[in-house]
C-alpha cells in the first residue's frame, strides 16, 4: 500500500545481476522509487533472494501484492532457476528474463549475437531510451564494457577490459608489498608515496585508457557518438577523462523497463 493512502501501489520489480553486484529497482509507472545494491553471491536459492527482497520491500513500507511484473538480466546463469522461482513465490508473477527470443527493439550486428550478455543489451536499450544514436556505452563493472550501437538501433560489438576494482584487487593480490587502497582521485597524477602512486594508475590510467578507446571506437562508426557512463566508478572516471558525456547511474534500470514494456505490448 502508498504508504499513508489506502491505494495500493502497482509496480514493476527490475533485476540486474552483475558478477559482483545485484542491483534492483522498483517503479511505479515511469517514476522510480526504489532502488537498491546487494553483493552477489552465486549460490543462493529462491527462498534466500524471496527473504532478501522481501526485507527490502519492508524498509521501504511496500506492500509485495503491489508488483505486477518482473524483468530480470542476469549474467550468473547459476542463479536464474533461484530468480525465477523467487518472483514466482514472492510475487505471484512470472519473470522476464532477457535473453534471445525477447523483444529489445535492438538488432544485434555481431558474429555471434547469442554470446552478447545481457546487461550490455539492456544498456544499450536503456540509453536509446534516451538518447538517439550514434552511441557508445561505458558500464564500469567487474569487467568494464565498451558498447557501439548505430542510429538505426544496431549493436556493432564492442569492447572488454577488466574493472577498475578488478585490476586493484589484482595488485593487492599479486604484488606483496603493495596495500589495498580506497579508489579516489589523488590531486596529482604524480604520486608522493605507494598509495598516491597506485590511485594515480588506477585513475588517471584508467581515464586514458577510456579516452583512448572512445577515440578508435568513434573511428571506426559514423557520425559523431554520444559517449553514456554508468556503473559504481563510472562518475569517478568521469571526472578526469574527457570522452564521457553523460554519467547515468540508473542506465541499466531503465533498460529493463522499456524491454518489459515492449514485451508486454505497452509500446511499439
Amino acid at each position: 500500500m502508498s504508504p499513508g493512502t489506502g491505494n495500493p501501489i502497482i509496480m514493476l520489480l527490475v533485476i540486474d545481476v552483475g558478477n559482483s553486484h545485484t542491483v534492483i529497482g522498483l517503479y511505479e509507472d515511469q517514476r522510480l522509487v526504489g532502488q537498491w545494491r546487494a553483493v552477489t553471491t552465486n549460490y543462493r536459492t529462491g527462498d534466500e533472494l524471496r527473504i532478501l527482497l522481501l526485507m527490502l520491500l519492508q524498509t521501504a513500507g511496500i506492500q509485495p501484492a503491489g508488483i505486477r511484473g518482473c524483468c530480470i538480466s542476469s549474467v550468473v546463469p547459476q542463479l536464474n532457476l533461484a530468480l525465477q522461482q523467487m518472483a514466482k513465490d514472492a510475487f505471484d508473477v512470472t519473470p522476464l528474463m532477457v535473453g534471445p527470443g525477447v523483444k529489445t527493439g535492438l538488432l544485434l550486428q555481431c558474429d555471434n549475437p547469442k554470446e552478447v550478455g545481457a546487461d550490455r543489451i539492456v544498456n544499450s536499450v536503456g540509453a536509446l531510451e534516451e538518447h538517439e544514436g550514434p552511441l557508445i556505452i561505458i558500464d564500469f563493472g567487474t569487467a568494464t564494457t565498451f558498447d557501439a550501437v548505430t542510429a538505426n538501433r544496431e549493436w556493432r560489438g564492442g569492447v572488454i577490459v577488466p574493472g577498475v576494482q578488478l585490476s586493484a584487487d589484482a595488485l593487492f593480490e599479486r604484488c606483496a608489498k603493495l596495500p589495498r587502497v580506497e579508489l579516489s582521485t589523488p590531486p596529482h597524477v604524480i604520486g608522493r608515496d605507494t598509495v598516491g602512486n597506485i590511485r594515480s594508475g588506477l585513475t588517471y590510467g584508467y581515464a586514458d585508457l577510456v579516452d583512448g578507446l572512445v577515440r578508435r571506437m568513434a573511428a571506426e562508426m559514423e557520425g559523431n557518438p554520444k559517449v553514456i557512463a554508468t556503473g559504481g566508478l563510472a562518475s569517478v572516471i568521469a571526472k578526469v577523462g574527457k570522452s564521457i558525456d553523460v554519467v547515468d547511474p540508473e542506465l541499466t534500470l531503465k533498460g529493463l523497463k522499456a524491454i518489459y514494456e515492449r514485451n508486454e505490448g505497452l509500446v511499439p
